[in-house]
């Protein structure tokens, strides 16, 4: 989902700062409520523990350039079960950017998009879930057909980003189309596999205490939501 040096740069780029910052207050927002409903040690602690999982999938799992981007594995989806929105928010944002200060500097001038790309559809994941899981089934019993809508949710909007992106700075040339159409079909495998790979993680949160579940890991993990 790296938007590629070039794609988008002069006085286009601008907008970038823009959608980033939109992103940044909403991200805020639900920072401060997760701050009175679950204190700051939970908000600091996943954060912390997000941050790191973001650059262990940046920088260790499988990537690859394709088209008009790269294809990671983000797992947005499984960062959001585990912790909540506003951990993994914060997480994505900051893995991203010690990503570009210290191993990538020159993705920086691209941060604004990146940025983008990873937390509106994050945003909209949430949503989703507040609308297709019912609020008496915790995140642990989710089956395979909630996760895949959750991962498709995430996935898709990256996409969708990335696509805003190169029309944005490349126009409507037969190659940007190309490169990405290419790379929407190699995001096919990452929809797929998130979902699996946020029931191996779910299930393996079944057999954790339950009575740290409100203190780190999302509370809606193992109790139904508070209605």
């Amino acid at each position: 989902m790296h938007i590629e040096p070039g794609i988008v740069d002069g006085a286009k780029i601008v907008l970038s700062y823009a959608t980033a910052g939109g992103a940044g207050v909403y991200a805020g927002t639900l920072a401060w409520k997760h701050l009175k409903e679950r204190g700051p040690g939970s908000m600091l602690l996943g954060t912390s523990i997000t941050t790191a999982m973001t650059l262990a999938f940046f920088e260790i799992l499988p990537h690859f350039p394709v088209g008009v981007s790269e294809v990671h594995l983000i797992l947005g989806s499984t960062l959001f079960l585990l912790f909540g929105v506003a951990p993994a928010a914060f997480g994505l944002a900051l893995g991203l950017l010690i990503q570009g200060v210290f191993l990538a500097p020159f993705d920086l001038p691209q941060y604004g998009m990146n940025l983008t790309t990873l937390l509106v559809p994050l945003f909209a994941l949430q949503y989703v879930a507040g609308r297709t899981i019912a609020p008496q089934t915790p995140y642990t019993r989710l089956k395979y057909r909630q996760a895949l809508t959750l991962s498709t949710t995430y996935q898709a909007g990256i996409v969708s980003w990335v696509t805003f992106w190169a029309l944005y700075g490349e126009g409507f040339s037969g190659q940007t189309v190309a490169g990405i159409a290419t790379f929407g079909v190699a995001y096919l495998l990452v929809i797929v596999v998130e979902p699996l790979a946020d029931l191996a993680v779910l299930a393996g949160a079944k057999s954790l205490d339950r009575n740290i579940s409100g203190s780190w890991l999302e509370p809606r993990l193992f109790r139904p939501a508070m209605v």
